[in-house]
């Protein structure tokens, strides 16, 4: 009979029964001698007990794909959690000890130029100022306006003044509004990363809280609105006292202040719905305010439209400052304003009424001051804001083909501002001449930079890379070009391979350094013509409150011509102000008396301040414009989709 060895080997058994222990120990003992062993066995056999006992066993760690030894992986582990407790105890350290930080870079000249031009709005308050008025040489004026006229004792404290008078001109003004308004709807969010966005809120419903006043806002129909208050003719020889006959500062007038109402003013009641129709889109986050300007809109533009007629008829002081030739270029831009403020299609269909844009001049090619926008004729603005609509929303029929015609018309505007095309004609130092050579031609060329520059802007959030003038295509940096001088996007255009019509068209562009540029000290003479900006700049400005010293001595209305008549520079630095510009030879005479070269405008630095804003570099992380805010009160355009139909089920 045979049993397994313990060692792995056969044993034999026999006589079992009889064996004893002894013997069976002694084969045991016998064979294991005789097997050679393993290490480990040996190991077992020659360890003594307190070898055995006295040794640790490792212990161990399983991981799934490897084995660790415990002690490593606890060394590890803990090394891991050190470093993270001290790395965070650092960053925290660096994060609450106070440290400086770059200061950001400095802005560019026309946000610097900016800041200035706005100035120029508090300069020209009427009314109880506010404490913050920043103007030192400014105070409380013309507080009994409206109710010192026997004919409409109601309030008309506030508004603005006009230039170097202290006229209000409701028409410029209500135009100087809606231009800010546009400027903010567009580029609310570089206002906002400059400081500049409550500033020019304010300054936008201190103008539209004075057009409130001028009709009755509570009603849904009006007869009569007021056009002006004060009055400036001096040409019948009269030496009765009026806005332009003294020479006083606007705190120490005390002769009487006529209003103007009219009964027929198209044009007018339909650029103060415009204006006010744009604040509301402004300031559409406070409801109550956004509605009544909305509701007084509606009323200003339903009397334009029912009252026909111009609101400076022959012989009137209206007529004699700022004339206007024609309302239905107003009737256009104030309706595309009431469709974006209201979403009412009924105001975009007169806007876009084919008879509508006959009327208003869209077709009229060989006309000099074709494409030329001022604050007369607002039909170039009107197609801009209009192609805007079909750039980005597309409304279709009935709309798409009066809106097709505007977006061609639009591009041939930006096509008459180059000088390639030779539709206007340029100083030998660059400056466009929109209104042919005549007097006061900078506010004529900032509304064309201001214009040609959103355009560019639209183009390019609309992902369309440019422009037709006839078979060649241009870029939107052509239209920026024209705006502005700058080598870095002439190498910029080079880069893209252009045409030969394109380099020769830059390369002339380059060497006129155009429009802003020109405006703020890149002309012959080296001057900015923009007061307190830059170095050169002119001291004389045509104002009556700047150059007349603040001193606390009241001067009457002839009392002031001393001043009026000195050669020495103003006593008071009037910020911002854009002045009427040089002659069509680059000349320019700093002369106080002559209000051709020297006399700034609230409508000239409305459009200076717009294009400034736009061609400004300002990194606010988004496209150029706010694509959506001016057609938040527009509804959808087409039905909502069904929703998709539930899954099948068998």
């Amino acid at each position: 009979m045979f049993g397994r060895d313990p060692w792995g080997g056969p044993l034999e058994i026999s006589n079992a029964d009889s064996a004893t222990d002894d013997d069976r120990s002694r084969d045991l003992d016998r064979a294991a001698l005789m097997r050679q062993l393993d290490e480990t066995q040996q190991s077992w056999l020659l360890a003594g007990p307190g070898d055995q006992a006295g040794k640790k066993k490792k212990r161990y760690v399983d991981l799934g794909c490897v084995v660790v030894d415990r002690k490593i992986f606890m060394w590890t582990v803990g090394t891991i959690l050190g470093l993270g407790v001290f790395i965070g105890f650092i960053m925290m350290i660096v994060k609450l000890v106070p440290h400086k930080r770059p200061p950001p870079p400095p802005p560019d000249q026309y946000t610097q130029a900016l800041h200035k031009a706005l100035m120029f709005f508090n300069a020209q308050r009427s009314g109880p100022l506010p404490k913050h008025n920043g103007v030192s040489w400014r105070g409380n004026s013309c507080m009994k306006d409206g109710l010192s006229d026997s004919t409409v004792r109601r309030s008309l404290v506030g508004g603005f003044y006009d230039a170097g008078d202290a006229i209000k001109f409701n028409y410029p003004m209500a135009w100087s509004m809606t231009m800010l308004s546009w400027s903010v709807i567009e580029y609310r969010a570089k206002y906002e990363a400059i400081g500049e966005l409550d500033h020019i809120k304010e300054l936008i419903k201190w103008g539209t809280d004075y057009i409130l006043k001028t009709f009755n806002s509570s009603a849904d129909t009006i007869d009569r609105i007021v056009a002006q208050v004060g009055v400036g003719d001096t040409s019948k020889g009269s030496s009765q006292p009026n806005d332009h006959y003294c020479w006083m500062r606007p705190e120490d007038i005390d002769y009487k202040r006529p209003v103007t109402e009219c009964h027929s003013c198209s044009d007018l009641a339909s650029e103060m719905a415009a204006a006010l129709a744009a604040a509301s889109i402004v300031f559409k986050d406070s409801k109550t305010y956004s509605d009544k300007l909305v509701k007084g809109a509606k009323a200003l533009y339903k009397f334009g439209r029912l009252q026909r007629g111009r609101y400076s008829p022959n012989g009137s002081d209206q007529a004699i400052f700022y004339n206007s030739t024609s309302y239905w270029d107003e009737f256009v831009w104030g309706g595309a304003w009431m469709y974006f403020a209201t979403g009412n299609n009924s105001y975009l269909t007169v806007a876009t009424a084919p008879g509508m844009a006959k009327h208003a001049g869209a077709y009229w090619f060989g006309s000099p001051n074709y494409g030329v926008f001022t604050w007369d004729d607002k039909l170039p603005g009107a197609q801009v804001l209009l192609s805007r609509l079909r750039l980005f929303l597309s409304p279709g029929y009935p709309y798409e083909e009066i809106l097709r015609t505007f977006h061609n018309q639009t591009d041939n505007v930006m096509c008459s501002y180059l000088p390639l095309f030779n539709s206007f004609n340029f100083t030998k130092g660059g400056l466009i001449q929109l209104n042919h050579g005549r007097p006061q031609p900078l506010q004529y060329a900032v509304n064309a930079a201001f214009l040609a520059s959103l355009y560019s802007d639209y183009l390019e959030a609309a992902d369309t890379p440019g422009w037709y003038c006839g078979p060649n295509f241009y870029t939107t940096e052509v239209l920026r070009k024209f705006a502005r001088s700058q080598v870095k996007a002439l190498f910029l255009m080079l880069s893209k391979c252009p045409t030969y019509g394109e380099v020769k068209l830059i390369v002339k562009l380059n060497l006129l350094n155009l429009q802003l540029d020109y405006i703020l000290g890149k002309n012959p003479l080296k001057m900015s013509y923009v007061v307190g900006f830059g170095n050169k700049y002119p001291k004389r400005p045509h104002h009556r409150g700047a150059s007349i010293p603040h001193n606390g001595v009241k001067y009457g209305c002839k009392g002031g011509y001393k001043w009026r008549d000195t050669k020495k520079a103003n006593p008071n630095i009037l910020v911002g102000a854009m002045v009427a510009g040089p002659d069509r030879r680059d000349g320019y005479k700093d002369v106080r008396t002559n209000y051709n070269y020297t006399e700034p405008t609230l409508a000239a630095n409305a459009g200076l301040v717009a294009a400034l804003i736009s061609i400004s570099d300002i990194k606010t992380g988004r496209f150029g414009i706010d694509k959506n805010t001016i057609f938040s009160a527009i509804p959808p355009m087409f039905p909502t989709p069904p929703p998709p139909p539930s899954a099948w089920k068998p």
